[in-house]
C-alpha cells in the first residue's frame, strides 16, 4: 500500500513539474483538469516514465504536453497526415508542430509521426512502443468508417505485452451506429469489441472520467458541451455546468504470446 501511495506522488509532482514554465513558457492552463484527470489517467493506464510512448492523434498537444513533462522515453506524436488534402488536418499539424518546435526543453523528447487510418497508415515501427494512447478519437476513425483499420494498426506498433489505453466520449449501451455518428458519443461495448477484435485483452476499466451530469442527449452532440458549445450563448450556463462528456476510461493489453 505504501509503495502504491509513494508512486502516485511521485506521478503527481512529475505532473506538476511539467506545467511549469520551461524556457519562458507560461504555466499549464489546468482548468481542464477537473474534467479530464490526467494524473489519475496516467496512473490508470500503467504509463512509467521510461516507456517509450505512441500518442494518437495528439490535436493541439492538450496531453502531450503532460506526457512530454513526464516520460523520459520517446514519446511519438502520431499526428494528421501532412499529405492529406482536408485544411483542417493540415492547420491542426502545422500548429502542433510549432508548438513543439518553440519549446525544445519541453519537447525535445516528442518525436513526429503521421497515423492516417483511410491509408493503413501508422509511420512507427511494428512491435516498438511499450504504451499507445489516444483521447477522444475513436468517434472521428467511426466517421470515416476506419475504426476498425486503425485498432488494428495499433495493435501491430505495440510490442508484445504492450499497453493500449483509451478514452473516449460514452454513449448509452444499445446507442445505434447512426446515433453514434452523429453525436460524437460511443458505446463503451463497441469500443471493447473493435479492441478484442484487433487482438487486444481488456485488462480493466475505470470511471476516473465519468461525469454523471452528462445523459449524452444534447442537440449539437458531444459538441454542445464545453469546450465546443456548438450552440454559442444559447443555454450556455446550462451546458457550462453539465461540464465535459461522460468518458469510458479502459486499459487494454497486446498479449505477450
Amino acid at each position: 500500500m505504501k509503495n502504491i501511495a509513494f508512486n502516485a506522488f511521485r506521478l503527481l509532482l512529475l505532473l506538476c513539474a511539467s506545467s511549469i514554465a520551461m524556457t519562458g513558457q507560461a504555466e499549464r492552463d489546468m482548468s481542464r483538469d477537473q474534467f479530464r484527470h490526467p494524473v489519475e489517467t496516467i496512473e490508470f493506464f500503467g504509463l512509467t516514465s521510461e516507456m517509450d510512448v505512441i500518442e494518437i492523434t495528439p490535436g493541439g498537444g492538450w496531453y502531450t504536453e503532460i506526457l512530454a513533462g513526464y516520460i523520459k522515453g520517446t514519446l511519438l506524436a502520431a499526428h494528421f497526415n501532412p499529405d492529406s488534402k482536408a485544411k483542417y488536418y493540415l492547420r491542426s499539424r502545422k500548429g502542433f508542430e510549432e508548438k513543439i518546435a518553440a519549446n525544445p526543453a519541453l519537447y525535445g523528447n516528442v518525436e513526429m509521426h503521421t497515423f492516417d487510418a483511410s491509408a493503413s497508415l501508422l509511420t512507427t515501427a511494428d512491435n516498438s512502443a511499450d504504451a499507445l494512447v489516444t483521447f477522444r478519437n475513436v468517434h472521428n476513425w467511426l466517421s470515416s468508417g476506419n475504426e476498425a483499420k486503425a485498432f488494428e494498426l495499433f495493435y501491430k506498433t505495440l510490442k508484445p505485452g504492450g499497453v493500449f489505453g483509451v478514452v473516449e466520449h460514452r454513449a448509452a449501451p444499445g446507442t445505434a451506429r447512426a446515433v453514434m455518428l452523429s453525436s460524437g458519443y460511443m458505446t463503451q461495448d463497441y469500443v471493447i469489441e473493435l479492441a478484442e477484435r484487433a487482438g487486444f485483452v481488456l485488462e480493466a476499466s475505470a470511471e476516473i472520467n465519468a461525469n454523471p451530469k452528462d445523459n449524452a442527449d444534447h442537440p449539437k452532440g458531444v459538441w454542445t458541451l464545453p469546450p465546443s458549445l456548438r450552440l454559442g450563448e444559447q443555454d450556455r450556463q446550462k451546458y457550462l455546468a453539465i461540464g465535459e462528456s461522460d468518458r469510458m476510461t479502459l486499459r487494454f493489453r497486446k498479449p505477450k504470446a
